[in-house]
């Protein structure tokens, strides 16, 4: 019976860690952001902390994971893929250590197949342009996108565009992510649903 506290105590504890960390990212950003920072936050030493955690790298992905989680369960009320990531990209703006953290780790340490969150990013996208490419063929079952246009094409360019413009933000705040990624949803459903000629 013990053990099974126990058990239950390291879970709740990894949960505590988990929220705590999220946050500490979202709000000061990836960078700035300590192991230290976030075994203080919870009352932990960084070799406590680590406990709960095969390595930071780990760490850092499981943060991602729980953020998938959070976005996962938002009703984003929009009527295609398209509309559904731009919609993502403008929360994104809200939480910028979120997306400094998404953007460093896909794009540079993630590439590494050794890496523990290269399997994470090859599942998320396998699964991410699986979803998109059934919405958008939906969509050309029921006539609202052409029937000639290749649906996963579309959904690499979308995913394209968000992650691109993800990049150019962190840089350049002042520049509207959605916004940006709203237009080629706009320009890419306008064009695919006009009559072929």
């Amino acid at each position: 019976m013990a053990r099974r506290g126990s058990y239950a105590k390291g879970i709740a504890k990894r949960e505590e860690i988990l929220t705590v960390a999220l946050e500490l990212v979202a709000q000061r950003g990836f960078r700035r952001t300590s192991i230290k920072d976030i075994a203080d936050a919870v009352g932990l030493t960084q070799a406590g902390l680590l406990h709960y955690f095969d390595s930071k790298d780990e760490l850092w992905v499981e943060i991602l994971r729980r953020r998938d989680e959070h976005d996962n369960a938002q009703d984003w009320n929009a009527s295609n893929p398209a509309e559904l990531l731009a919609a993502v990209v403008r929360h994104n703006a809200e939480v910028p250590g979120l997306v400094q953290m998404f953007v460093n780790l896909s794009a540079a340490a993630a590439t590494d197949p050794e890496h523990p969150a290269h399997e994470y990013f090859r599942q998320r996208y396998d699964f991410t342009r699986a979803d998109m490419t059934r919405q958008f063929r939906d969509m050309q079952q029921d006539g609202r996108l052409r029937a000639d246009v290749d649906a996963e094409r579309l959904t690499s360019v979308m995913l394209a565009v968000s992650d691109g413009m993800q990049i150019q933000w962190l840089y350049d705040p002042s520049r509207d992510m959605a916004e940006h990624v709203e237009l080629v949803a706009q320009l890419a459903i306008t064009q695919a649903a006009a009559p072929a000629r």
